[in-house]
């Protein structure tokens, strides 16, 4: 009983709990849908002259709070040597262009991933040679078993048969090379397969997996519906639920044929999004070329600086700013 609990902690530990909504929480049906992250949550107001949507897009949150304590020579000084990072990563011909600018953008905004990526890191590699292989993975999440006794000693042993198959069949698409040795790239695409366009598969196989209760291969209403609620008998069903329902007629079900195929579940799971890390790329890179060659200059990006950075001299700035709207 003890290790039943113990592999069930493991688990939702690394998968993260997806409990089903209460009639009073939404959005609904949102828990399976892998939206990008915006670059900011604030306002991007670059009119009014707060730059902070642009701070915390092209550095990320985190690092956006660390700038805005430095004084304006420190923060033009970190910002010179990001932009010798940025033109390193590219061709290093000296400039920045629009595709390094995107790639720098993108870096910083998958920062929280990598920092989760690097957590599990220390968990799976327990050898200690810089690699996860499949072993490794299956030993550290569901303990050491021999050949044909796996979960000989828990309750519903065939659950966790299943369970550790998908994650055999998923760690099998990661591990691009087939050496069954997970680099740090292919365990990010292990646990963040909804990152990676050779994963798109895998998770759309996945939640047809969850959610195809019948196995016809397809998701009918009422097996979408019974992943967002569970009915309690007599009671009569939330108006939210009636919604879902409308929802699936009209936008899910793409060729009104009344159920999901695998293509209409990646469409719902994984929808096309606009390209974020580019639109704010262009952005900063229509704003600083102030010889319209299309490209930036360390010279350009550092006249602009408190575009790109903030320090507490704009951050004073902007805490004035909004005081003053707010009156």
């Amino acid at each position: 009983m003890w290790r039943s609990w113990l592999l069930l902690l493991l688990l939702l530990l690394r998968r993260g709990v997806q409990a089903k909504p209460s009639p009073d929480s939404g959005p609904h049906g949102q828990g399976r849908v892998h939206q990008r992250t915006p670059l900011s949550e604030v306002p991007h107001d670059d009119v009014h002259g707060n730059f902070q949507y642009d701070h915390e897009a092209f550095l990320g949150r985190d690092v956006a709070k660390e700038f805005d304590q430095l004084s304006p020579e420190e923060s033009q000084d970190r910002l010179g040597k990001i932009v010798d990072r940025m033109d390193r990563a590219g061709d290093g011909d000296g400039w920045v262009s629009l595709a390094e600018l995107r790639a720098w953008i993108a870096h910083t905004q998958q920062r929280h991933i990598r920092d989760s990526v690097s957590a599990a890191w220390h968990t799976y590699d327990t050898d200690r040679d810089g690699h996860v292989g499949w072993e490794e993975l299956r030993n550290a999440t569901y303990g050491h078993y021999e050949p044909g006794e796996e979960f000989h000693d828990v309750e519903d042993a065939e659950t966790y048969k299943k369970m550790l198959a998908r994650d055999e069949r998923r760690f099998r698409v990661a591990d691009q090379d087939g050496d069954s040795v997970a680099t740090r790239e292919e365990l990010t695409a292990f646990l963040h397969p909804e990152e990676f366009p050779h994963m798109r598969d895998i998770v759309i196989a996945e939640t047809l997996e969850d959610l195809d209760k019948n196995k016809d291969g397809y998701v009918q209403v009422e097996e979408y519906i019974a992943d967002l609620y569970s009915e309690e008998p007599g009671e009569e069903e939330p108006a939210w639920v009636q919604t879902e329902r409308q929802q699936f007629r009209d936008f899910r079900d793409l060729n009104k044929d009344g159920r999901l195929d695998g293509s209409e579940v990646g469409h719902w799971v994984l929808p096309p999004s606009q390209d974020q890390p580019l639109v704010e790329a262009n952005h900063l890179l229509h704003e600083s070329d102030t010889d319209k060659d299309g490209r930036l200059s360390k010279a350009e990006i550092l006249h602009n600086w408190n575009m790109f950075v903030g320090s507490q001299a704009t951050n004073y700035g902007e805490d004035l700013t909004r005081h003053h709207d707010e009156l």
